[in-house]
């Protein structure tokens, strides 16, 4: 059950990144609904994260959680603010999964 937190962990970080490229130039109500919604994926984030090292080794979680919000902030940004699909992007990413699953089989 805790690696299933770590993972909805890991995506609310992506989702405060995200929430940081759309705050990117407004201001205004957008920029603090933005803003808002930074603070509450920061705290989900973090609430989780600390809810799943309680019986997954922080040397493991913290990578993972890491890894997981890295993976989706890349793809959030190719996806929703046109940054580049390149193969070298897209290769790392890969390695960067892939980094992420051993972790899971070794720990």
């Amino acid at each position: 059950m805790n690696w299933i937190i770590l993972i909805v962990a890991g995506c609310f970080e992506a989702g405060f990144a995200f929430c940081l490229g759309k705050m990117k130039g407004l201001s205004g109500l957008e920029y603090y609904l933005w803003g808002a919604g930074f603070l509450a994926s920061l705290s989900a984030s973090m609430l989780l994260l600390a809810k799943a090292v309680q019986t997954i080794p922080i040397g493991t979680a913290y990578p993972v959680w890491t890894g997981i919000g890295a993976v989706g902030t890349v793809l959030l940004g190719i996806t929703f603010f046109h940054e580049p699909a390149t193969f070298a992007r897209l290769f790392f990413i890969s390695t960067l999964i892939a980094s992420i699953i051993g972790l899971k089989i070794v720990s």
